[in-house]
């Protein structure tokens, strides 16, 4: 049996159409990387969270999101927050750039 590249590629093509991905970096008040933020993903369907920790410049990355969820992103670092931002699900960019801003948490 001989598999049809042209058939694989068109089959890989059509499932990738499906998912996306979210980057960016996540900087200081002063607009400075800061490297080991913990980013958090949240899918708003399934409550479901995942993590990352930034590299040594700041940046993040999250791959094989759904194109029909919408989701949030923060970041925390020490004592300083982000705070929520979202992934619209109208936004129908493959690659989706949010950097994320660190600020000092508020008192609760």
């Amino acid at each position: 049996m001989t598999s049809d590249p042209a058939f694989s590629q068109r089959k890989k093509t059509t499932q990738d159409t499906n998912f996306r991905e979210v980057q960016g970096t996540v900087t200081s008040a002063s607009g400075k990387a800061v490297e080991k933020a913990v980013v958090q993903l949240k899918n708003t369907k399934s409550l479901q969270i995942e993590s990352f920790i930034t590299d040594s410049g700041g940046h993040y990355h999250f791959a094989g999101l759904s194109t029909d969820i919408e989701y949030q992103l923060k970041a925390d670092a020490q004592e300083m927050t982000s705070g929520w931002k979202t992934l619209s699900l109208f936004n129908s960019k493959k690659v989706v750039n949010i950097n994320l801003k660190l600020k000092k948490r508020r008192p609760v």
